[in-house]
């Protein structure tokens, strides 16, 4: 039995290791709390974000400045509050939002 444990965590800890910093930032700060990836929560969908900004050569600027200082009425009337991530944090998570489909 052992064997077979060995063989399962050989296989699962890379899988775990290759995830998108973006998206394991994304848990760590609990954007998901508000944010589904393709279900508005309190938020707009993720997948709903990557599509409206995927033709907008500054999103990265735009969604990180955002996520940094928060906004309101893009996208109804509940506001985003300013979230604690540092400018490089910001941009992660923006670029990895861009990538939801």
């Amino acid at each position: 039995m052992k064997p077979l444990l060995f063989a399962l965590a050989v296989t699962l800890v890379p899988a775990l290791a290759s995830a998108d910093p973006g998206q394991d930032l994304a848990q760590k700060k609990n954007c998901l709390a508000c944010h589904g990836l393709d279900k508005k929560v309190v938020g707009p969908a993720y997948k709903d974000v990557a599509a409206k900004y995927a033709k907008d050569k500054d999103a990265v600027a735009k969604l990180a400045e955002k996520i940094q200082k928060g906004g309101s009425g893009v996208w109804g009337a509940i506001p985003m509050p300013p979230n604690q991530v540092t400018e490089d944090e910001a941009k992660t998570l923006a670029k990895w939002v861009l990538t939801v489909k």
